[in-house]
């Protein structure tokens, strides 16, 4: 068993390697498969002993083997909280389809993440499969119900995630005359809703909303931001989803 654990970790290296080549080549549009990583300061193509996860940042003591300059901490954040995630799923769920799907819904969140915390966007390439993945999952008839809504749950929380956030963009635009949010924010709630249904809306915004104010309320006080300054709320509906899944069982308690 060991063994097993062991090799989901380094599965969870490799993607975590994956997602930072996501991060920081989706956004320019840069190819994700056949291109090879190079040093973003000397463009030195990266070689394979220098791209091992974890152990070749820690091997040349977070520093580019050509030119020297740090390495971003990032990387190595990345590799590490995928497979510590991968883990973590592995261990609750073993080997099921439940623990196939969360591990390639870490893969997304991870990458949207960290892409909109940069960029302030999220791409369609993300969000689109996200939401298929999302919706055929819900036609399995052995899926974990306990977790995933069945289809007409699912579809319903699709339309209802990004209805909700599209009303908002559209009340926001028709009083301040300016854009509050992002049409990427509505495509990733609803693939939020395509993946746990209608019911876990209002819980995954609640949370996105009262993390982003807890978040932003020292800089609100001090004044270094305001009420009108752009925030990447991706990154804070991801932050919503995961509470709201360890969570779950206490909220619907109360129903």
């Amino acid at each position: 068993m060991l063994f097993i654990y062991f090799v989901v970790f380094v599965l969870g290296l490799l993607w975590g390697s994956f997602c930072n080549v996501c991060i920081y080549r989706l956004p320019s549009e840069g190819n994700i498969v056949t291109s090879r990583s190079k040093c973003r300061s000397c463009n030195k193509v990266i070689r394979w002993f220098d791209n091992i996860p974890l152990i070749s940042y820690i091997i040349l003591q977070a520093k580019c083997r050509n030119c020297k300059i740090n390495i971003n901490f990032r990387y190595f954040f990345v590799e590490l909280a995928t497979a510590i995630i991968f883990l973590t799923i592995f261990y609750l769920y073993g080997t099921t389809i439940t623990t196939l799907l969360l591990i390639v819904l870490t893969v997304f969140f991870i990458i949207i993440f960290f892409i909109d915390l940069d960029h302030f966007i999220i791409p369609n390439a993300l969000t689109f499969p996200l939401m298929i993945i999302g919706f055929v999952k819900s036609f399995d008839p052995n899926i974990n119900l306990n977790l995933f809504p069945n289809y007409v749950e699912s579809l319903i929380g699709g339309v209802f995630g990004y209805v909700l956030i599209w009303g908002i963009i559209t009340l926001y635009m028709k009083i301040r005359k300016k854009e509050g949010m992002g049409l990427g924010d509505a495509k990733l709630l609803a693939a939020i809703g395509f993946w746990f249904g209608w019911y876990s809306i209002p819980y995954v915004i609640f949370l996105s909303s009262l993390s982003a104010l807890l978040v932003a309320l020292p800089s609100l006080i001090n004044k270094s931001k305001s009420m009108s300054t752009q925030i990447p709320f991706g990154p804070y509906l991801i932050f919503g989803t995961v509470a709201y899944l360890i969570f779950r069982n206490y909220f619907f308690l109360f129903n």
